[in-house]
C-alpha cells in the first residue's frame, strides 16, 4: 500500500506511510467512512476517520457551520491539508487539481481555505480508491515502477 501511494507524484514515502499506517489499512466499508469523523468497525466501537467533514450547529431555525469537525485523527486532518497543498503544485493537470481551481476563481482568502479542505476530503477518498481498488485518479501522474 505504501509502494502504491508513494508512486503518485507529490506524496512522499512518510505521508504514504503515514496515511496507509493511520487510516488506509483499515477495513472501511464505504468511501464516505474515509473522510468521516467516526467510522464503526465490527463489535469494537467508533473508530477515529480523517475527520475532514464540517461541524454543524443547528439551534432552532438557525444552521451554520462551524469549522471542521474534531472527531477523528488530528495527524491524518493536518497531513491532508498539507498534502491537498502539494498536490495542486504537483498535480496540476489532474481532474482533482482542476476542480479546485474551478472553485476558487474568484481569489478570496477564505474560499480558498474553505475548498482546500473539500479538496483533502476527495483526495483522501481517490487515495483510498487507488490503494483499495487500483483505480488511478483522473490525471494524477505516477512515477515509473521499479
Amino acid at each position: 500500500m505504501v509502494r502504491r501511494l508513494a508512486r503518485v507524484i507529490g506524496v512522499g514515502i512518510e505521508t504514504a506511510d503515514m496515511l496507509v499506517h493511520e487510516i488506509l489499512s483499515r477495513n472501511l466499508r464505504e468511501r464516505k467512512a474515509v473522510a468521516r469523523g467516526a467510522c464503526p468497525r465490527a463489535g469494537q466501537g467508533p473508530d477515529p476517520g480523517a475527520g475532514l467533514t464540517g461541524s454543524p450547529d443547528e439551534s432552532g431555525a438557525r444552521r451554520r457551520e462551524k469549522g471542521l469537525a474534531r472527531a477523528g485523527n488530528a495527524r491524518v486532518r493536518r497531513g491532508m491539508i498539507q498534502l491537498a497543498w502539494r498536490f495542486l503544485m504537483f498535480q496540476k493537470n489532474s481532474a482533482l487539481a482542476q476542480w479546485y481551481r474551478l472553485q476558487t476563481t474568484d481569489h478570496r482568502g477564505t474560499t480558498r481555505k474553505t475548498m482546500i479542505v473539500a479538496l483533502a476530503r476527495k483526495l483522501l477518498v481517490a487515495l483510498w480508491q487507488l490503494v483499495t481498488t487500483g483505480e488511478v485518479p483522473e490525471g494524477v501522474v505516477l512515477r515509473p515502477a521499479v
